[in-house]
C-alpha cells in the first residue's frame, strides 16, 4: 500500500513539472524578441588561493548587435597597382588624352607594356577615371597637392588678403607691411598677391623678400612665392611657432655675437698698424 501511494505521488509531480514546463517554454516562444540590456552585477569570482574568494563588478552587456559606420576615408592619391574593384574604366594616358572605356583587364595590360602605374582620379564618376602615370609624375603630382593642402587655411585659422602692384610706391608698400605686421601680431594667416605692372621691371620675388625681412622678427613663409598665372605671383604668410622664434633668436644672437667679434679684431688690427 505505501509502495502504491509513493508511486502516484511521483507521477504526478511529473506531470506537475511537464505542465509547468510547457507553460513556461511556450510563454518564451510567443514573446517578440527585444533588446535587452541587463545592468551590472555583482558575481562571485573564485581565487587561486584556498578559502579565498573576491567581488568583482562585472560589465553590462546588451543582445543587440552594435553597428559601427565609419565615414569612408578618402584614397591618398598615388599608384592602386593591380588592385581595381570596377570592371570598366576610363583610362586616360600618361600625356593626358583619354582612351576611353575599357575593361580592367585592358588597363592592366597597358600598364604593363608602358611599363606605368595606374592612378584613380575620380572614383565617383560613371566610369571611375583612371590614369596612366609614370613614377615621377606621380611624385610632381603628389608634392603639388601636399602645397596646396599646406597653403589651405587651417579650420579656425583666419587668412586675410592683399593685392598691389609691382610698381607700389614706397610709402604705400609701408604702409601695406605695417597692416600685415598687425595681422601676423593676431596669428593670422597673410596671403600677399603682387601683380607684374606693365612698365615696371621691379623684381616681384625681391618684393616677397623685402616684405618678409621687415618682419623677419615673428613671420615665415608658410608657401613659398610662386607665379599662380602669368604677371601675378603669390605667398602666404604665418606667425612663427615658439620654436621657430626660439631658433631665430638664437641664430640672430650668435650672428650679433660673430659680428662684433670682427669688429672687435678690426680695432685691434688698427691700433697695431697706428
Amino acid at each position: 500500500m505505501t509502495a502504491f501511494c509513493v508511486m502516484k505521488l511521483l507521477c504526478q509531480a511529473t506531470r506537475n513539472e511537464n505542465r509547468y514546463a510547457k507553460r513556461f517554454f511556450g510563454a518564451l516562444l510567443t514573446q517578440t524578441p527585444q533588446k535587452r540590456v541587463f545592468s551590472p552585477f555583482w558575481m562571485v569570482v573564485p581565487d587561486p588561493e584556498p578559502r579565498k574568494s573576491m567581488f568583482g563588478l562585472t560589465q553590462p552587456f546588451c543582445t543587440a548587435e552594435k553597428s559601427h559606420t565609419e565615414p569612408k576615408r578618402k584614397a591618398a592619391f598615388g599608384s592602386v597597382g593591380r588592385r581595381i574593384p570596377y570592371r570598366i574604366l576610363h583610362v586616360i594616358n600618361q600625356d593626358g588624352e583619354s582612351l576611353g572605356n575599357m575593361h580592367r583587364a585592358e588597363a592592366l595590360k597597358l600598364m604593363d607594356q608602358h611599363d606605368l602605374k595606374l592612378v584613380l582620379l575620380r572614383e565617383n564618376a560613371e566610369p571611375p577615371v583612371y590614369r596612366l602615370m609614370t613614377g615621377q609624375q606621380i611624385h610632381e603630382e603628389q608634392l603639388k597637392r601636399a602645397e596646396k593642402k599646406k597653403a589651405s587655411p587651417k579650420p579656425g585659422v583666419v587668412q586675410k588678403e592683399l593685392s598691389f602692384s609691382s610698381a607700389i610706391a614706397k610709402n604705400d608698400l609701408e604702409t601695406k607691411t605695417k597692416q600685415i605686421a598687425q595681422w601676423i601680431e593676431k596669428k593670422y594667416h597673410v596671403k600677399v598677391t603682387i601683380r607684374q605692372a606693365k612698365d615696371s621691371n621691379t623684381d616681384m620675388f625681391m618684393l616677397f623678400d623685402q616684405i618678409l625681412e621687415t618682419v623677419s622678427g615673428k613671420a615665415t613663409y608658410l608657401s613659398k612665392p610662386k607665379v599662380t598665372r602669368e604677371g601675378v605671383s603669390t605667398c602666404i604668410l604665418r606667425h612663427m611657432s615658439d620654436r621657430e622664434l626660439k631658433a631665430y633668436q638664437k641664430m640672430e644672437k650668435q650672428k650679433n655675437c660673430t659680428v662684433k667679434k670682427d669688429e672687435n679684431e678690426d680695432l685691434k688690427s688698427n691700433e697695431l698698424h697706428q
